[in-house]
C-alpha cells in the first residue's frame, strides 16, 4: 500500500476560477477531518474534499452540483492506488460557469495532478508487542533486542520480571517469535497489543 509521505499543495487557474488542492496522509477519519478544518478557507466559494482510509471513504461537494467535486476527488485518490489520504480542493469562483463536465474535470484533474506530484511512501504494517520475561532471562532478552535493533516503547519490571513493549514490522513477527523461543528456551512469548499501520 502507498500513502503520502508529507502534505502537498498545488494551485491552478481554470476558466478564471482559482483551484487549490491540498493533500495529506491521514490514518483515521478524525485525522482527515482535522486536516480539512486546518486548510479550509471560509472566504472561498467551495471547499470540496474526499478521503480514502482502508475501506472507509467520504466525500463532499460543499455546495457544488451533486457528483461534480467530491466524487471526482475520491476517484483521483483511488485511481492512483493510494490509501490513508485526504484531499481538499478549494475553489474561488472566477465568474465563468464550468458546467457539470467542466467541474468534474477541474476538481478531478487538480486532485489527480496534486497526488501525482506529492511525495509518497510505502505503508509498512507494524505491530506493538508486549513481552514479559522472568528476571533470570532478562540478559538473553536484552541481547536479542539489541541484535534485532528493536525500539523499546516502554520498559519496566513487575514482581514476575521484565515487561517490554516494542514495535516490529509485521513481516518480521514470525522470525522474531522463533528467535525469542530459542533465546528463552520456549519460556517467553509476545502478545500483539495493536496494529500500528
Amino acid at each position: 500500500m502507498i500513502t503520502l509521505a508529507a502534505p502537498y499543495e498545488l494551485e491552478q487557474l481554470v476558466q478564471k476560477s482559482r483551484f487549490i488542492a491540498r493533500a495529506a496522509p491521514a490514518t483515521t477519519p478524525e485525522e482527515a477531518l482535522a486536516f480539512l478544518e486546518r486548510v479550509r478557507e471560509p472566504e472561498a466559494t467551495h471547499n470540496c474534499w474526499a478521503y480514502q482510509i482502508g475501506l472507509l471513504y467520504r466525500f463532499s461537494d460543499d455546495g457544488e452540483p451533486g457528483g461534480t467535486a467530491g466524487q471526482p476527488i475520491l476517484r483521483a485518490i483511488q485511481a492512483q492506488g493510494l490509501d490513508r489520504v485526504m484531499v481538499v480542493v478549494t475553489r474561488y469562483f472566477g465568474g465563468v460557469k464550468l458546467g457539470a463536465g467542466g467541474l468534474v474535470r477541474a476538481y478531478g484533474g487538480i486532485a489527480a495532478e496534486c497526488l501525482r506530484q506529492a511525495p509518497k511512501r510505502e505503508i509498512v504494517p507494524r505491530l506493538r508487542l508486549r513481552l514479559e520475561a522472568p528476571f533470570e532471562l532478562s540478559g538473553p532478552i536484552y541481547a536479542l533486542l539489541e541484535r534485532w535493533k528493536l525500539a523499546r516503547e516502554s520498559e519496566g519490571y513487575t514482581e514476575a520480571g521484565l515487561v517490554v513493549e516494542l514495535v516490529l514490522e509485521e513481516a518480521r513477527l514470525e522470525a522474531f517469535q522463533a528467535a525469542l523461543r530459542d533465546a528463552s528456551r520456549g519460556a517467553v512469548g509476545v502478545e500483539v497489543i495493536r496494529w500500528l499501520d
